[in-house]
């Protein structure tokens, strides 16, 4: 929520940055106008300046990097899934491996080639078998081996914990 409340305060300076050359008539007579000023204006300018592009480089980056304590979780229409350690990696893997095939709610996955997950409820040891040995009904084809290891289970585990809240 912070972070897009930086993201619209961004705009919203270069909207008014924009408006302000445009009252001025025109990159000249902003400049004009900002030249013209004491140096006290100018010292205050240059410290505003870069207060302002120290907090959008510094500051945005950190808070999208850190995310908020809510993405520990998964939120399925309005109830919320608490989701172990495993079962956070496992959402992370299922969006970048499995995703664009298939639906899960509690990763905002929409895919439609594999199985709607929310409708099959599958176990996680038949997870974790399709992903392993893969799957073939005429429709379309699973590859085995597309996750392996722990990341295999991480995904199984995801999967049985949320499909179908």
């Amino acid at each position: 929520m912070l972070a897009a409340i930086f993201f619209l305060a961004f705009w919203v300076v270069v909207a008014v940055s924009l408006f302000f050359v445009a009252v001025r008539g025109g990159p000249r007579g902003a400049r004009t106008t900002l030249q013209s000023q004491g140096r006290t204006g100018r010292r205050a300018s240059f410290v505003g300046f870069g207060v302002f592009f120290l907090a959008v480089g510094v500051a945005v980056p950190l808070l999208l990097g850190f995310g908020d304590h809510d993405s520990a979780s998964a939120r399925v229409d309005g109830a919320t899934i608490h989701l172990t350690k495993q079962e956070l990696h496992g959402r992370e893997v299922f969006g970048q491996q499995c995703a664009s095939c298939h639906t899960l709610a509690a990763a905002h996955a929409a895919g439609k080639v594999g199985p709607n997950f929310d409708e099959l409820k599958p176990p996680k040891a038949l997870v974790l078998n399709a992903v392993q040995v893969g799957r073939s009904r005429g429709n379309g084809t699973m590859p085995a081996g597309l996750v392996t290891g722990p990341d295999a289970d991480a995904v199984a585990a995801f999967v049985a914990k949320t499909a179908g809240r």
